[in-house]
């Protein structure tokens, strides 16, 4: 049986630290699937289609990643995809609290599925979307925080 892993996120926009932990992970798993959820209810600061076209451009040259995009819950994609795995990236103690009470209810909804973390790179443990989004809202250079070739 493969191990498909599923590494979801808004990706608005990917960062190093998400690149990090996806180039990480591929050792761990057959096939990975880098998928951006869409929420009605949140507000993006990218289009769809821009970051989907980054995700694609970063990892074009890797034949198991596969990049896709879902509505609902990322547990039903898990499903839907026959993977065996979320993949999460963790940069503090925070973000282990708040993965931890939802990746227990994923596995109460569906026990198959397994919750992974990985501890992110520590250069990128400051690091995060918002505060790339609120550099741009403020004129800043973003070259060094998000993956080369990645135009903003």
């Amino acid at each position: 049986m493969q191990r498909i892993a599923v590494f979801p996120g808004s990706f608005d926009p990917i960062t190093r630290g998400h690149e990090s932990v996806i180039k990480r992970a591929l050792p761990l798993f057959d096939r990975l699937i880098v998928a951006i959820g869409e929420n009605g209810d949140k507000n993006t600061f990218f289009p769809l289609d821009c970051r989907l076209k980054w995700l694609h451009q970063i990892f074009e040259q890797e034949s198991r990643i596969t990049i896709k995009t879902y509505t609902g819950l990322t547990i039903d994609f898990c499903r839907s995809e026959k993977a065996g795995f979320i993949l999460r990236g963790l940069r503090t103690s925070a973000d282990f609290e708040f993965e931890r009470g939802i990746g227990q209810m994923n596995k109460m909804m569906y026990p198959d599925v397994e919750t992974v973390f990985l501890l992110c790179a520590p250069e990128y443990a400051s690091l995060s979307s918002s505060i790339v989004r609120d550099i741009i809202r403020h004129k800043g250079d973003v070259s060094q925080f998000v993956p080369e070739g990645i135009i903003l």
